[in-house]
Order: C-alpha cells, then structure tokens, then sequence
C-alpha cells in the first residue's frame, strides 16, 4: 500500500528518543522546553507550549483568550471537526465561513460580508478560527485588517502548515495573529508522534496557556494566593487539564525538525512531478501562490464528481490509500443536529464532492509517484 501520507523515521530519531528513555526524565524534564525553543528559533515566535495534540492546543487557545458560553467561534467548513469542535469545549456557538473555490482557504470575500452582516444584530464573533488548508497559507493580512475593525481574535491553524511561508516570513511568527497551532501526528510535515503546539508572541497568553495544560498548577510565587516560600508548595489557581507533551515526543520533535527545510524541498519536488504529469488532463490541480511557500502536506485533486467513487475506489484498489480531505464539518450528524444544512456553505461542500488526496510525504519513491500518476490517468480516462 501506497499510504496518503506517513512519518520518516530516521537513526537519528531513534537515538534521541533512546537518549530520553535512558536519561532521569520521561516527562516534566528539560526536553519539552528545548522543543518549544527549537519552535521558536524555526518561526521567529517568541513563546511556545507544546501540548499533547493540535486539538488541545486548539481547546487552551480558545481559553486562554476568554472564549466562554454565549461567545460565537467562526471558522471554515473544509477542515477535521477539531477546528470548530473547540468552541463548543468551551460552551460557545459555532458558525462557519465558506471556502474560496480555487484557495480551498477561508474565502475573505465571504468572511467581509458575513462580519457586515453579523454587526447589525450584534452577533460578531469572539474568536475566527482560519485553516491554512494543506499547507496553503490564507490572506492573513486581510483577516487581520478585518479583526481590527471587528474586533475579533485570530487563531491560525497551522495543523498543515509547519515549515510555510506568509509574505517571506514562517508561518508561526504570529504577525497577523493571536495564536498559532501547529500539529505533530505522524501524517504531518514533521511528528513527535502525537502532540501540537501553541505559538504566541504575548507573554500573558504563554503563561496562561502553560497554566491551563498542566491542571492550572503554579509553583511561581508570583502568581500564588498565599505565601509560601517551602520548596515543595504549588498551588492550583484555576482549572485545567493534563494536555502536557512528554519528554520522549518532544525529543523526537526537535530531532524531526533538523530536517524540516528537507522534508518541504521534497514535498515541493513532489508536487512538480504532480503538476507536471497531470497538466492538461480533466483533474484540476491544487492552487499554490507564488508569493508564499506552502508546506504541502496535502496535494489534493479535484474529479469530475460523477466519476470521483469509481476514481477513488481504483486507485485504493491498486494499493493507492488516497484519501478525502474533508467532509464538510457543518455535514456530520453531530452539527447537522445543532441546524446545519447541506446547501449552506456550498464553495466547500461542492469541492468536498470532488476532492482525491494522492499521497505526499517526504519518502514517497519515484517508481511510486510514477504508478500514482498512470493508475489515475487510466482512471480518469475510463
């Protein structure tokens, strides 16, 4: 089997995490700080907290920027449910923006209209929640001209997108946002195995964010109720939750990320060969701006949507795991009970109908990519 997408494990990974397991900390120890400060020096933010998933970043993100009940969270139709699934952890309402057609990203347009519209009625959100869809970054700097009129927080999810670049910077410097995600599953550009991570450039947010993965324990004195100056004295000042990332995934993370310039070189020549033996067929290629660099985690396809299940079944049939990146979130039974209808954001619903993602990870072979390229070509041409 040709898989969509897996982890390049190297001898030097394995060594790091041995590292780990012979040294006096699995968990709690040096390695996770020396993992956020590798994340830093690759984006230019200055603070990170790695956490156990891009979902529980996701989740102390919103927190951490007062999403509370009543609040709105908007986000994009097109991403996994974990985008909007975090507002409703935090008891807030959910609302989506549809998609550009050609970016397959938050259309900005349509974010503009619907913030002109929600203004009225007093019904702006707290919190926008944008995807940069398989790699591509979004218009940032238009979201961010929008959240200073509107008032809205920003959170970027990079879950895709480690290793992009926006306007010549890394996506992760935090320039036009609050917050960025970043997810490390052994799918993504690089993995700790399991885990994420938030990026910020505002102190309070980092020392919030560090509180709320860890129970809400505090040992600093400075943010103690009481007193204490006994060594082993700690206080819980709020709730939070276990979210921590072990030593062992944050050595295996830092050890990935030495290659992380590697690993984007190779999804782009990927990619090239993508473009280039497909051009000119009836498959609509995935958009890239030649004015960033997209990570490329996804290469996803667009089919005439009549022949997509006889394409998409072909190819797994041949050992090809493509793959369908996303059923609309609005679509799943869980939102579809909270109101949401097929038909109202049809930009993503339409692509979601056509969409193939062909495998694209940093080992994928040449013979591979060529066996790729010729089972679909006999697929399309059927």
């Amino acid at each position: 089997m040709i898989p969509y997408g897996r982890q390049d494990i190297t001898q030097d990974d394995i060594d790091a995490v041995v590292d780990i397991l012979t040294s006096d900390f699995l968990t709690q120890g040096p390695a996770v700080p020396a993992f956020e400060a590798r994340l830093c020096d690759v984006t230019g933010s200055k603070y990170a907290s790695a956490v156990n998933s891009a979902t529980s970043a996701l989740h102390i993100s919103c927190l951490a920027l007062g999403l509370g009940q009543g609040d709105r969270l908007w986000t994009v139709p097109n991403s996994f449910v974990a985008s909007a699934n975090c507002g409703i952890y935090c008891g807030a309402m959910v609302d989506f923006v549809d998609i550009d057609p050609v970016t397959l990203n938050i259309s900005a347009t349509a974010l503009e209209i619907k913030l002109e519209q929600a203004a009225k009625v007093g019904k702006l959100p707290k919190i926008l929640v944008v995807v940069h869809f398989g790699g591509e970054p979004c218009d940032l700097a238009k979201i961010h001209e929008l959240s200073g009129k509107y008032g809205f927080r920003i959170i970027e999810d990079a879950s895709h997108a480690v290793g992009a670049s926006y306007k010549g910077e890394p996506v992760g410097n935090c320039s036009y946002s609050d917050v960025t995600i970043f997810s490390f599953h052994p799918v993504k550009i690089v993995t700790s195995g399991e885990g994420g991570a938030v990026l910020t450039n505002c102190s309070e947010l980092d020392q919030e964010l560090k509180l709320l993965r860890s129970h809400g324990i505090t040992r600093d004195p400075n943010l103690m109720q009481n007193s204490n100056n006994a060594v082993w004295y700690y206080e819980q000042i709020k709730l939070g939750f276990n979210y921590r990332m072990t030593d062992i995934h944050a050595a295996l993370g830092t050890s990935q990320l030495s290659r992380l310039s590697e690993y984007i070189s190779k999804r782009h020549e990927f990619a090239e060969f993508y473009d280039r033996e497909l051009s000119g067929s009836n498959i609509q290629l995935p958009f890239r701006n030649a004015n960033h660099i997209s990570a490329l985690h996804l290469y996803v396809i667009q089919v005439d949507e009549e022949k997509r299940h006889t394409i998409f079944t072909g190819l797994r049939e041949k050992g090809i795991g493509v793959n369908l990146h996303y059923i609309p979130i609005h679509t799943q039974p869980y939102y579809q009970a909270m109101g949401f209808r097929w038909g109202d954001y049809p930009n993503a619903e339409m692509y979601s109908k056509c969409a193939i993602s062909l495998p694209m990870y940093a080992t994928l072979q040449k013979e591979q990519q060529h066996f790729v390229v010729e089972s679909l070509k006999l697929l399309c041409d059927d």
